[in-house]
């Protein structure tokens, strides 16, 4: 299955989002709507954007006690949605609820368990008292995810390979801190090429200011789906 291109809707407000979408609607398949968006606009805006053609990864990183991870999710289960995230670094049981009410309200919808974000390295970890190094981590957390239930992963594509030979062979890898060879790393450490993620395996990229900030986004957009096309 080739690697699919979701684009990263992380934009101030509804007005600089509309002409990006407009250009990119039938050309795209993914749009990920994330707190920014959702925090000022809400489910309306999941179901319009959704309305215009687009499948929907609602990106809200979930991390709570189960009772209320579960409840969340029930809440969320209805919009049209395909992908909703939640932090695995919650726990096994945490993430047991959140399948248990994703597959009653709502069967087709991916869970996605967030591992460690792109935005930090080893640093950063160890920061929050975590002293093993991110690969590792991630591996542990992805480890935990499978054995709750949860079909998907959020990775550096740098962890990819690692995750394809210890987790199960169906499972979905979503990878941030994509970057195209001449684009600019911003604030994400842990990146790559949206080809060589592809190659390790990767199911779906996130790309969000390589698109949004460029001349011309539909055109950039095609560059990175043709960049996939060929990295077979």
């Amino acid at each position: 299955m080739p690697c699919e291109l979701i684009l990263a809707l992380d934009v101030p407000t509804r007005e600089d989002a509309a002409p990006i979408l407009r250009h990119l609607r039938g050309r795209l398949k993914w749009v990920k709507i994330g707190l920014q968006m959702f925090t000022a606009y809400g489910p309306n805006y999941v179901r319009e954007v959704a309305g215009m053609g687009f499948d929907i990864f609602l990106d809200l990183k979930l991390h709570d006690i189960p009772n209320t991870v579960a409840k969340a999710v029930e809440s969320l289960g209805p919009l049209p949605i395909r992908m909703l995230t939640l932090h695995t670094s919650g726990g096994g049981e945490m993430m047991r609820a959140a399948v248990a009410a994703q597959q009653k309200t709502n069967p087709k919808l991916l869970l996605l368990g967030v591992t460690v974000l792109t935005s930090m390295d080893a640093a950063g970890l160890a920061e929050t008292g975590v002293t093993a190094a991110p690969a590792d981590q991630v591996a542990s957390l992805g480890k935990l995810a499978a054995g709750s239930g949860i079909r998907g992963i959020v990775c550096s594509p740098q962890e990819v390979a690692l995750l394809r030979k210890t987790l199960p062979a169906d499972m979905q890898l979503v990878t941030p801190g994509i970057r195209p060879a001449d684009g600019a790393a911003g604030d994400q450490k842990r990146i790559m090429t949206p080809a060589d993620a592809a190659r390790a395996g990767s199911t779906h990229i996130v790309v969000g200011r390589p698109i949004l900030q460029a001349p011309d986004p539909a055109a950039a957009a095609q560059a990175i789906l043709e960049e996939l096309s060929g990295a077979g």
